[in-house]
């Protein structure tokens, strides 16, 4: 038994921790909550992604459907319920309102915006207690915390290649490697992230929108903003040139370029550029969840998925983690693989980012 917690508080803060694995990783933490009834009942709410009710106010909204008597339950969360107005109202006064008289969060929030929550609702009158469930939490969301901590937007990388690591032909050829479905799937993941980053390369010799398609080419109701990484100026006649919103940043160095997007507000960006660009930023350290397409195609000789990472042994190779969280890390896609990871142990994969220019690539 957890010090100080009951079998069936430590069983409520479980329900709350798996409810939190329905969420989808990127601008915000994976956080699930669980609602202990007078009557040991458990009633569990999730946050499913920005701009979505908080995992309090989804538990709290399903209880009050069910007919629970809050005054009489018992909230379990498992991170420190929100003490700001963002694009919803604060969890606190959620809380606050619901008559909720007894308040167990897992972990203390170390975003500074949100932070605070505990200490409003100890003011309100709410018996507050944490760290049931502390290293749980903590393990389900250490790279949104690194992402945080180095101010930095979450960063998924995307990449498309064939069964042997290739995203092109010898001749250059690389429409389309991956089916029609998976190219469906990742224009919906296009459509949750703030921004879409390339380099000049792919700029170039594609002339992409990087735009949020449904599969009839309809645009999706959200749409990214489009980033181009790199030195070289696109064409004015370009797709990306004439769309107003596109942000060119003129620098090959990582680091800055996350910076330059978080001041701009950006939370989380999905990274679809080329060999060079995808290798860079897995050498920054900067790589937080991966989607990899994976065709049942062999090219034999072409362009590598990667490139630019400057391993020379196995021991220093990127670790890699399978994430079942929202969907299996294992995915069938018409005819091909869908892959989830998050990045795991490795020479650059604790610190979230290096200081200075990364110049092992050009683009």
């Amino acid at each position: 038994m957890h010090a100080g917690f009951t079998d069936l508080e430590m069983t409520a803060m479980s329900a709350a921790l798996q409810a939190a694995r329905n969420g989808h990783r990127g601008a915000n933490p994976l956080v699930g909550a669980a609602i202990l009834t007078k009557d040991s009942q458990i009633v569990v709410g999730h946050h499913a992604g920005a701009g979505s009710p908080h995992a309090e106010v989804d538990a709290i909204t399903t209880a009050i459907d069910r007919g629970v008597d809050l005054t009489a339950s018992a909230l379990f969360v498992t991170l420190e319920p929100c003490n700001h107005t963002g694009r919803t109202g604060p969890c606190t006064q959620a809380i606050i309102d619901a008559g909720i008289p007894d308040v167990v969060f897992a972990l203390p929030d170390s975003n500074g915006v949100a932070a605070g929550g505990q200490a409003t609702l100890a003011e309100a009158g709410i018996r507050v207690r944490s760290g049931l469930g502390h290293d749980e939490s903590l393990a389900l969301n250490t790279r949104w915390r690194i992402a945080v901590d180095a101010e930095r937007p979450f960063v998924t990388a995307k990449i498309a290649q064939s069964l042997d690591g290739k995203v092109a032909a010898a001749d250059g050829t690389s429409q389309w490697i991956t089916s029609a479905v998976s190219r469906d799937h990742a224009h919906q993941f296009r459509s949750r992230v703030d921004g879409i980053l390339v380099g000049t390369g792919t700029a170039l010799t594609d002339d992409p929108r990087l735009n949020a398609r449904g599969p009839g080419g309809e645009p999706l109701e959200s749409q990214p903003v489009p980033i181009v990484l790199g030195m070289t100026s696109l064409p004015p006649e370009s797709f990306l040139a004439l769309n107003p919103d596109t942000i060119h940043l003129r620098t090959r160095d990582i680091t800055a370029a996350l910076g330059e997007l978080y001041a701009r507000g950006m939370r989380h960006i999905l990274v679809e550029g080329g060999p060079s660009v995808l290798g860079a930023f897995f050498a920054a350290g900067a790589v937080d969840e991966i989607f990899c397409y994976q065709a049942p195609l062999l090219i034999g000789p072409g362009k590598s998925s990667l490139s630019g990472l400057s391993t020379s042994t196995l021991s220093e190779a990127v670790g890699l983690i399978p994430d079942e969280t929202a969907e299996p890390a294992v995915t069938q896609l018409g005819p091909d693989v869908l892959l989830h990871f998050v990045t795991g142990s490795g020479p650059s994969s604790g610190s979230g980012s290096r200081s200075g220019p990364t110049d092992n690539y050009t683009i």
